[in-house]
Formats: C-alpha cells, structure tokens, sequence
C-alpha cells in the first residue's frame, strides 16, 4: 500500500467516498476537505430518496453524512446507506448534539466529528476503515452481496426484468418489513431452493 496522507505505510489509498448533506453549502466544504485530502467525490446527494440509488449504483468506499437543517433527514440518510450495507458511515455535525449522535449510532455510523478540520477528517477515516474491516469480517460482507447478487439474479430470471429493477423490488421490500436487504435476499434464496426441483 503506498503512504497515506500523513506519511504512514498502512494509511488507506484514495477513496471513493459519498457525501449526503440536506444543505448544498456544506456538500460543497465537505467536497472541498475530501479533495484536498486526495480523495475522490463520487457523488454529492442532498435528497434521502438518492442516496440508497447513489450508494448502490456507485459503491463508495466510505460515506459522510452532514447534519444539516433536519436531524431526522440526516438520520434517514444513515439508515439508507447503512442498510445497503455498502460502507461505513462518518457523520458531521457543525456543533455537539449528543441525542442526535446517540441516534446515529443506533443507525450504524462508525464515527463523528464536530466541524472538524482536514486532519481531524482523515484521522477519522483511518479509524473507520479499521472499525469497518473488523466488522466486515465479522459479520461475512461479501458473503452478504454474494447473497444478494443472487437474489437478484433469482428474480431477475423469474420475472424477465433488469438488475436494477431486481434490487428495487428487494429494496422495497427491505423498506416494507424493516429487514436489511441482505435478509429479504436471503430469504429469496432460500425460497427458492425449497422450490426448485431436483
């Protein structure tokens, strides 16, 4: 791996990383901090309703979600990104909120920062993506997209649709009955080995 922005043989390489915040004036800071890191913004999202699609779509490595006007917005922004179980998220806040951190962290964020500087930023970065490699092994994550890549495909073949259309339908289901969408996949699959004939 080469080094890192503070010179460290095991600091992360450029990253692909999602900024979701309701206000456009912190998008553009936040983008501004990402790139002057050596990062790579790969999508700016101010709207809940685009950042499951956005995640999905692009595969970020790491995603930061800005509190911005509404607590509540910035939360659904959360709970979208983490139930795609893409990657870890770091939220920013411009200044201490404990009951919304707190929120947050029932969501899965991996981390904050209180208007933060660069540094401060890619401290929490490499943390994160440590806290994250933990947890990915942990708990199977490509085990989990191996699952859904399936499922997709499953429905896919059932319905005659695309792979976009496959992963809309195990998305709304995933929003109907507050499962992840690797558990609404995983049941898919396994349905339908119970259904194949042998």
């Amino acid at each position: 791996m080469t080094q890192g922005p503070h010179g460290n043989d095991d600091s992360p390489r450029s990253l692909r990383i999602l900024i979701a915040n309701e206000r456009r004036d912190r998008l553009q800071r936040i983008a501004e901090i990402v790139t002057e890191l050596g990062h790579h913004v790969i999508s700016r999202e101010l709207e809940v309703a685009d950042v499951a699609e956005a995640t999905e779509r692009e595969h970020p490595d790491l995603a930061f979600v800005g509190l911005g006007m509404s607590g509540q917005h910035a939360l659904e922004m959360i709970s979208e990104i983490v139930r795609e179980a893409s990657c870890p998220v770091i939220a920013l806040l411009e200044a201490g909120d404990p009951t919304w951190v707190n929120e947050a962290a029932k969501r899965g964020i991996f981390a904050y920062i209180v208007d933060g500087s660069a540094q401060e930023m890619q401290s929490a970065i490499d943390i994160t993506l440590r806290r994250y490699a933990d947890y990915a092994s942990l708990e199977g994550a490509f085990a989990r997209r191996a699952v859904i890549e399936r499922a997709k495909g499953i429905i896919m073949s059932r319905d005659a649709i695309d792979e976009g259309q496959a992963f809309e339908r195990l998305r709304t289901q995933s929003h109907r009955s507050g499962d992840k969408v690797y558990e609404v996949a995983e049941a898919v699959v396994k349905s339908h080995l119970l259904l194949v004939r042998h």
